[in-house]
């Protein structure tokens, strides 16, 4: 199962979360949690008896008042053979559509996206505000990487952004 949560941050949310998967015979087995404007958000896959499905949506539900839990089969993925990984990181002053444009390219290119983190903050000697992202993707033997790296080139050159690429 894949849990999306949200509720307003305070401390003991992943403890009343973990508890609540324990309670029911869950495995918690790989999450991704942060704080983002006053919201506690996360994502968490878990393993957990078929038996005790209707009990476990249940005590999530029940954590309304505190936690919104969406609770999602993991439909699995197909088993895929490590291949080449690239790694994007990404600075440039702050404008509406650098997402749009990166993820434009990837999917352009056929390449899925596996995760992504971005973040703002203050610029230090021009008081604008600097965006910066981090994107990690797997690569097909399909994969053209000199086509992939020039339209991300061409890209930086035209969003005026640093754009570091590791293809390992």
């Amino acid at each position: 199962m894949v849990l999306t949560v949200i509720g307003e941050d305070r401390p003991g949310l992943v403890q009343t979360l973990a508890d609540a998967v324990a309670s029911h015979g869950g495995n918690w087995e790989r999450s991704r949690m942060t704080e983002l404007a006053g919201l506690f958000a996360g994502i968490v896959v878990i393993e957990a008896p078929d038996d005790r499905g209707e009990a476990f949506r249940g005590a999530l539900h029940d954590l309304a008042g505190v936690l919104h839990v969406g609770v999602h089969r993991a439909p699995g993925k197909a088993d895929v053979t490590p291949g080449q990984v690239i790694t994007l990181d990404l600075l440039g002053n702050d404008r509406p559509g650098i997402v749009k444009e990166v993820a434009g390219v990837f999917g352009r290119h056929g390449v899925s996206i596996d995760e992504l983190s971005t973040d703002t903050r203050d610029a230090p000697m021009s008081g604008g505000v600097l965006f910066e992202a981090h994107l990690v993707a797997p690569l097909s033997d399909a994969t053209d990487l000199d086509a992939l790296r020039g339209d991300l080139e061409r890209l930086a050159s035209e969003l005026m952004v640093d754009i570091t690429l590791d293809a390992s």
